[in-house]
C-alpha cells in the first residue's frame, strides 16, 4: 500500500483508509464518527495540504478526544494503535513571498471580490506590486494568471504570477487556497490610486 493510499486512516471499530484526493470525505467521516485515533501518513502531513488537514482536525473542538497521530510511510496504520510514541508533522516550510513585499501592502477592509483567471477570489491585501487572495479555485506557485480588480473608477486588469500558495481548510467553510500574486504589467497609476482609496486612516 503506498503512502498516499493511507494518509488518513481512522481508528474506530473498523479501519477506514482514504487517499490524499479525499480530504473532504475524510473530514466528514472523522467528524461524524468521532474516532479515538486518526492516523496520517507523514509524507502527506509534511505537504502544505497535509499540514492544513492536520491543523483543521486539531482545531475542531468536537475532536478534542481524538488523537491525531502521524506515522512514517513504512509503518502500517494498524501498528499506530499499539505504538506509545506519537510523532507530529514537521513544521511547515516558510512560504516563499519573494517579489510580493517591495511596496507598501494595504490591508483590505470588508469584502472585495476580484477575478483570477475569471474565477472569483477574495482580496486580502494589495500593493502596486502584488496582492494576497483567498481562492476556492486551485492556485499553484509559478502559475501565470490574469487578475481583474473591480473599482468604481473602472476595472484594473493585471497579468500576474503566483509567487506562493498554501492550501487551507477553515473550520465552518470549504477548502481554499491562500496565495500571493506578483503583478508584472499592472497599471501602476491605477493600482496606486486604488491603494490610496483603501488605505486605512492614520492612527497617529
Amino acid at each position: 500500500m503506498s503512502s498516499l493510499e493511507r494518509h488518513a486512516s481512522v481508528a474506530t471499530a473498523e479501519l477506514v483508509t482514504l487517499t490524499d484526493a479525499e480530504p473532504l470525505r475524510a473530514l466528514e467521516i472523522i467528524t461524524t464518527r468521532l474516532p479515538t485515533l486518526v492516523v496520517i501518513d507523514r509524507v502527506f502531513a509534511e505537504t502544505a495540504r497535509g499540514a492544513a488537514f492536520v491543523n483543521r482536525l486539531k482545531a475542531d473542538p468536537v475532536l478534542a478526544n481524538t488523537e491525531i497521530r502521524v506515522i512514517p510511510p513504512d509503518e502500517p496504520p494498524e501498528a499506530a494503535s499499539a505504538s506509545t510514541a506519537a510523532s507530529g508533522p514537521a513544521a511547515p516550510q516558510e512560504l516563499d513571498r519573494r517579489g510580493t513585499r517591495r511596496a507598501d501592502r494595504i490591508r483590505i477592509a470588508g469584502d472585495v471580490e476580484v477575478l483570477v483567471d475569471g474565477n472569483p477570489a477574495a482580496l486580502v491585501d494589495v500593493s502596486t506590486m502584488g496582492a494576497q487572495v483567498l481562492s476556492p479555485t486551485v492556485l499553484r506557485p509559478n502559475q501565470r494568471v490574469r487578475m481583474a480588480i473591480p473599482d468604481d473608477r473602472g476595472t484594473i486588469r493585471c497579468a500576474a504570477v503566483v509567487a506562493w500558495a498554501s492550501f487551507e481548510i477553515p473550520t465552518g467553510s470549504g477548502p481554499r487556497y491562500r496565495a500571493g500574486v506578483e503583478f508584472f504589467n499592472g497599471d501602476t497609476a491605477a493600482l496606486d490610486a486604488f491603494c490610496a482609496r483603501h488605505r486605512p486612516p492614520s492612527t497617529a
